[in-house]
């Protein structure tokens, strides 16, 4: 049994390889199960990886040959190299022996696969690891040339197959000297610069064309261009593939041929075959001349004379040759030309041509330029599908790749077909997946995907899954698109990518759930929880743990109660008030190793509600204190406890406030004027009146009589005397009588005042309302003859009245 198939048990019978297979990826064991889905979980603890092992002479090999092209049916076509090749030849091996890597830059067509075989050839012992043969075609990326460069250099062991992770990857790659021949090379800049670096110990040969992307100046290799063939060796290389020498006109042909084409080798190999067809056509090839024409040939009795090909279909010749070839041979061609130029495997010609003999076209083919070796398989030569596709051969496209997906979808889950046979094939399955109906490609996609995992062929896994999840969606096919779901979930976790693998599981889970199926719908939760500790171990591996732990130093307070050592910058308490300095503290932060998370315990004392906490700022009953002395208008003292000191500023800045407002209302108001503070505590009236002017009332008014009548007038100053008047505590403001409001009682709000006067017009002034913690202000007017007013705010919270001893003295302008 295969090494990449999975344990049999010895007890049961065994009627082929068992499908189920299981394998190493990295730190998880994957168990591939074509029928429900793959299974992942993690290493069991205590069970060690098995460790590769290097391949020895046999092995490489062996490796080597599974490395090249099948070998087709027929007598093997000689390579040989003209004496310009040879010389280059010499220069590449020396350049390699030397551990220089060198870049081999030429078209399409050029021979630089034939050059490399030869280079191979000469380079066998120079490296420990040998020679490893891998094929760039189609790789953008160097992750897939590295496991494959690790899969020819070392041997996974006999009990399951190894897919190393990317940190093995690289740390065995590092390892590995050799000389590694890299053919149809399409990445170049960073992508080959960290393919170089991977690999320090090997010497590189890269054949690429002149359109693919340059290696950058850090890679520093070694550029080799070849070139065409010239004149001379034209004729020789046509001679050599004819099989006689050349005629003049032959020998005129070849070289307008070599001038036009600038002496490519493919357009000679392709001119070689087209005057071998012409001589078989004129009777004039191997002294076959005696026997009667189409008996045992495909060629008519009375052959007319063929000319020579002309100079344009010497230089396109794909239409020309396939015309002359048999028909199984243009079968062959339809189907590549449906396949995107890939070409099937021999062995799949004739059930997919329907012919026993289609596996010798391929010879056939080959030998005419039409094919040209890639990697591990053939397809079409440079140019060649563009030239049958113009006259017709891409129009059963459709039909032919249906036919091939239908065909591959049987092989591939057939249970004697290896995974690695699978994988040998998977440029051709793929192709026809892409060109096939949804039907045929879910079917394909379905028996195709657990044979590229088995074989560690991950590129063409994905590349499969995806294009069977696009297939499953267009047909309707939940169950299937649920599958290619839950395989791309679990590819993307053992490649480490786990945001992809979360999104795969997550779209896998839902379908399932809606198909009630319970078995696949607890496997992508297990895959799933997997996604999850894995961003755990992720996170934890990124950030250092949060630990509960106090403060180093004592914690960080805005205010202290005692004395400020530093104060900060000051901080604006209101758009218009004063600023007070905040005290800072230095914070103390944690070590650059852990993240720590400062616990502050809880203060016994703190208030348990709101009512609570106004409770000291805002009492509910005034209580009278004595007037404080004049200060500044805002003091910074220490306030007793952090939670109350923005609630305190507010407070100043709100008396602040509320002291501005008096002093504009008393500068702007007259004395005669009532002034009523805000403000739950007892009203304070305090008037001095201004002198009027003669003839000229209180009010303002001539010959007004507001204050007649007055009973609070005791000297009958009413009539305009000028008499100075003395204002007692109780006393009753003019123009309002006996009514007059007292100090601490408010009038109703149906009140009238007494007495027949007008009232004046000029409006009083009303301070602005403040808040309730805003105590009134002190008046007091000073014994002079101009009237005076002076506030001071209070700093305290509790709101309290002071009422000095009003006293209003003067003289009158009578006396």
């Amino acid at each position: 049994m295969d090494r990449t198939q999975g344990q049999v048990d010895p007890a049961e019978p065994s009627s082929g390889p068992a499908r189920v297979v299981t394998l190493t990826a990295g730190d998880f064991t994957l168990t591939v199960n074509p029928v429900d889905g793959s299974e992942i979980e993690p290493l069991r603890p205590g069970a060690e990886r098995a460790r590769p092992r290097r391949r020895d002479a046999a092995g490489r090999a062996a490796r080597d040959t599974a490395a090249r092209p099948p070998v087709l049916p027929g007598a093997p076509a000689s390579a040989r190299l003209t004496p310009a090749r040879e010389e280059e030849r010499a220069r590449l091996v020396r350049l390699l022996s030397h551990g220089r890597s060198v870049r081999l830059t030429g078209p399409s067509g050029s021979g630089r696969s034939g050059l490399l075989d030869a280079v191979a050839a000469d380079c066998a012992g120079v490296a420990p690891d040998g020679v490893v043969r891998l094929s760039g075609y189609g790789q953008q990326q160097p992750g897939e040339l590295l496991h494959a460069l690790y899969a020819a250099v070392y041997e996974a062991p006999d009990e399951r197959p190894l897919r190393p992770d990317r940190e093995e990857l690289l740390t065995r790659v590092r390892e590995i000297g050799a000389v590694v021949l890299l053919d149809d090379l399409e990445m170049g800049g960073a992508a080959l610069d960290e393919l170089l670096r991977a690999t320090p110990e090997c010497a590189y040969l890269l054949a690429a064309t002149p359109d693919t992307k340059a290696p950058s100046d850090a890679s520093h290799l070694e550029e080799v261009f070849l070139g065409g063939l010239g004149r001379a060796e034209a004729v020789e290389f046509l001679e050599a593939g004819v099989g006689r020498a050349l005629t003049e006109e032959e020998t005129a042909w070849a070289g307008d041929l070599q001038f036009a084409s600038e002496g490519l080798p493919l357009r000679f190999v392709q001119a070689a075959a087209l005057l071998r067809q012409r001589d078989e056509l004129n009777g004039t090839r191997g002294g076959d001349e005696d026997e009667e024409p189409g008996v045992f040939e495909e060629r008519p009795r009375d052959a007319a004379f063929v000319p020579l090909p002309t100079l344009a279909e010497g230089a396109a010749p794909a239409e020309l040759l396939a015309s002359r070839v048999s028909e199984s041979a243009r079968a062959v061609l339809r189907i590549a030309c449906a396949l995107g130029g890939e070409l099937p495997h021999h062995a799949h010609l004739p059930a997919l041509v329907g012919d026993t003999h289609a596996d010798a076209a391929v010879a056939e083919l080959l030998g005419c330029g039409l094919l040209t070796p890639v990697g591990t398989r053939y397809r079409l030569a440079s140019g060649v599908a563009r030239q049958l596709e113009e006259v017709g051969y891409g129009d059963p496209a459709a039909e032919e790749a249906r036919t091939a997906a239908r065909h591959y979808a049987w092989w591939t889950g057939h249970a004697s077909v290896t995974p690695e046979r699978v994988a040998a094939e998977a440029d051709a399955v793929l192709a026809a997946l892409a060109g096939a109906d949804v039907v045929a490609a879910v079917l394909l996609a379905r028996t195709a995907a657990p044979a590229f995992a088995a074989s560690l062929h991950w590129e063409a896994w994905e590349r499969v899954l995806r294009s069977g999840a696009e297939a499953a969606r267009k047909a309707g096919e939940v169950a299937e698109q649920a599958y290619f779901h839950h395989e791309l979930g679990v590819l993307a976790l053992c490649e480490g990518r786990l945001e992809r693998a979360r999104a795969e599981l997550e779209a896998s889970i839902g379908l399932k759930g809606a198909l009630a199926d319970k078995r696949g719908t607890v496997a992508g939760r297990r895959a799933l929880a997997l996604v999850t500790d894995r961003e755990a171990a992720g996170a934890a591996a990124v950030s250092p743990p949060l630990r509960l732990a106090p403060p180093v130093g004592g914690a960080v307070a805005l205010a202290a109660p005692g004395p400020v050592a530093a104060l900060g910058p000051a901080v604006p308490v209101a758009a218009t008030g004063p600023t007070v300095p905040v005290a800072l503290a230095a914070p103390v932060g944690p070590r650059a190793s852990e993240a720590v998370t400062a616990v502050v315990p809880a203060r016994r004392d703190a208030p348990a509600n709101l009512a609570e906490v106004f409770a000291e700022p805002f009492p509910m009953s005034l209580k009278p204190s004595p007037a404080p002395a004049l200060a500044p208008p805002v003091a910074a003292r220490p306030v007793a406890g952090s939670r109350k000191r923005t609630v305190l500023l507010a407070a100043a800045g709100a008396l602040t406030v509320a002291a501005l407002g008096t002093v504009v209302a008393l500068a702007v108001g007259s004395g005669d004027e009532e002034t009523t503070p805000a403000g739950p505590g007892p009203k304070v009236s305090s008037t001095t009146p201004d002198v009027p002017a003669a003839g000229t009332d209180t009010a303002g008014e001539p010959g007004g009589n507001d204050s007649a009548g007055d009973p609070a007038d005791p000297a009958g100053s009413g009539s305009g005397s000028g008499a100075v008047m003395e204002a007692e505590p109780g006393a009753t403001t003019p123009g309002e009588g006996a009514d007059a409001p007292t100090p601490g009682v408010s009038r109703g709000a149906g009140a009238k005042p007494s007495g027949g006067g007008t009232p004046s017009r000029k409006p009083p002034v009303v301070p602005p309302k403040t808040s309730p913690v805003a105590s009134p202000p002190t008046t007091s007017t000073s014994p002079s003859s101009s009237p005076s007013a002076s506030v001071t705010p209070t700093a305290t919270p509790t709101p309290t009245t002071s009422v000095s001893a009003p006293t209003a003295t003067g003289t009158g302008t009578g006396t």
